[in-house]
């Protein structure tokens, strides 16, 4: 026998026979192809609508959510052209397997909650690719939204995998939207008997692009409370993006403590007076 023929004959051999026509392995193969073939072609009309959308000025955050469910809905095709190709009927393959899939749920109620907290997080986008967000003490901007968990990558360039249902159950904040700017909040306290007037133009003067704060809208300055050894003031200024948050803080701080002392503005540390009451007695 040719070997040829003899190829043949592996590849056409009938491996088990279903409803539409015997299961071989050429059959197999040409589903597997299939498949990465719609892998692939997914992958590329994905990335080239997100493209489109994006020489149209639609946000990247929803160009990623819509090439991502047109990838997910062209590779679920391609999968079900696999099945078809090897023999089996959809309506038939979907009948037989409805208790299985009851089963499944069932056991895996977990992962079925994260794949479609997952599809709403793509439609509906309560949060976007590229965000910054803050998930209970985590913070970080959101690198990739799969069907089952969201990739967050903190301050320290460490990745966060979040399932999806956390994000859609769970109170999470979003400081990209409606806008990406922030408002800090820096406080600082003076020594009573202070010039008001001289700490709000020192605190006036440390506000300015240099030290990363936005001229418009402008900050503010507020004087908070009276404590027990101080003045404390707030300062109120905007930021551009609030992933920097932490670093215009900080040197908002050292612009802050070195514009006091040109001004000779004293901040207090808290002091406490101590009185020992007793009688002494000689030995």
């Amino acid at each position: 026998m040719a070997l040829s023929d003899r190829v043949h004959e592996i590849l056409f051999h009938p491996l088990i026979h279903l409803a539409a026509g015997p299961l071989t392995l050429a059959s197999i193969l040409l589903a597997l192809l299939i498949i990465v073939v719609s892998h692939l072609v997914s992958l590329a009309i994905g990335r080239g609508v997100r493209r489109v959308l994006h020489h149209r000025g639609v946000h990247d955050g929803a160009g990623f959510a819509m090439g991502k469910i047109v990838r997910y809905i062209l590779l679920l095709i391609g999968v079900m052209i696999a099945i078809t190709s090897i023999g089996l009927k959809m309506n038939a393959l979907l009948a037989a397997s409805a208790a299985l899939f009851v089963g499944i749920g069932f056991g895996l109620q977990t992962i079925a909650q994260n794949f479609i907290s997952g599809v709403i997080l793509l439609i509906e986008r309560p949060v976007a690719k590229g965000d910054f967000v803050q998930i209970g003490e985590t913070s970080g901007t959101v690198s990739d939204i799969g069907l089952r968990a969201t990739r967050v990558v903190t301050r320290d360039e460490v990745t966060i995998i979040v399932p999806n249902s956390d994000l859609v159950t769970k109170e999470v904040i979003n400081h990209s939207v409606p806008t990406p700017r922030r408002r800090l909040r820096v406080e600082v306290g003076v020594a009573y008997g202070s010039d008001v007037e001289k700490v709000v133009r020192a605190l006036q003067e440390v506000s300015t692009p240099e030290n990363g704060v936005l001229a418009d809208p402008p900050a503010e300055i507020r004087l908070e409370r009276f404590s027990d050894s101080s003045l404390d003031f707030a300062l109120l200024a905007w930021i551009e993006d609030p992933s920097q948050d932490m670093r215009i803080s900080s040197n908002l701080r050292f612009a802050i403590e070195r514009t006091f002392r040109t001004y000779e503005i004293t901040i207090p540390f808290p002091q406490r007076e101590v009185s020992v009451r007793g009688t002494l007695k000689n030995g």
